[in-house]
């Protein structure tokens, strides 16, 4: 017996249980599979930031992302007020290979463009540096460290 394609949506996470369900899937990936510290992982830009939800027909989550704008944004986009900042996507083990990470990107594109931002810029782990190219974001800057992993600074002009 062969399933199918995972049915998912992505929505923008508002609810109480939604950011649960977010903060749970980047638990699971960073803190769990790459031992990123967790007093690290959350930050008091969750509070601000858009956060990205991908679900499964059955509501259980499968990845999330954030966008963080204006102030919150400045120290990942060189200052610039017409960038946004795509941070923390995860997607669970048992989701990846599905297209949730690259639908996840597109949904926070889409925030961003509903914020009026001109361009998005993130921190690629230096191993995901294809997946962002295939997506049309850019590599600048030098490589660098981030909670123990290299990575480089992208962009994409939306």
């Amino acid at each position: 017996m062969s399933s199918g394609p995972v049915a998912y949506t992505t929505r923008r996470a508002l609810e109480e249980s939604d950011l649960a369900a977010c903060f749970q899937v980047r638990k699971e990936v960073f803190v769990g599979e790459q031992h990123v510290p967790e007093d690290i992982e959350y930050d008091a830009h969750d509070a601000t930031a858009v956060h990205v939800l991908a679900v499964a027909a059955d509501g259980s989550a499968l990845g999330t992302g954030r966008l963080l704008h204006g102030a919150a944004a400045a120290g990942r986009t060189g200052g610039d007020p017409a960038a946004g900042a795509l941070g923390r996507l995860a997607v669970t083990r048992a989701a990846r290979g599905l297209g949730v990470g690259a639908a996840l990107v597109r949904a926070i594109e889409e925030e961003a463009r509903a914020l009026g931002l001109a361009s998005v810029d993130l921190h690629a782990q230096t191993h995901a540096l294809g997946f962002y190219e295939r997506l049309g974001y850019r590599a600048y800057g030098p490589e660098f460290d981030d909670a123990g992993m290299p990575h480089r600074a992208m962009r994409r002009t939306l």
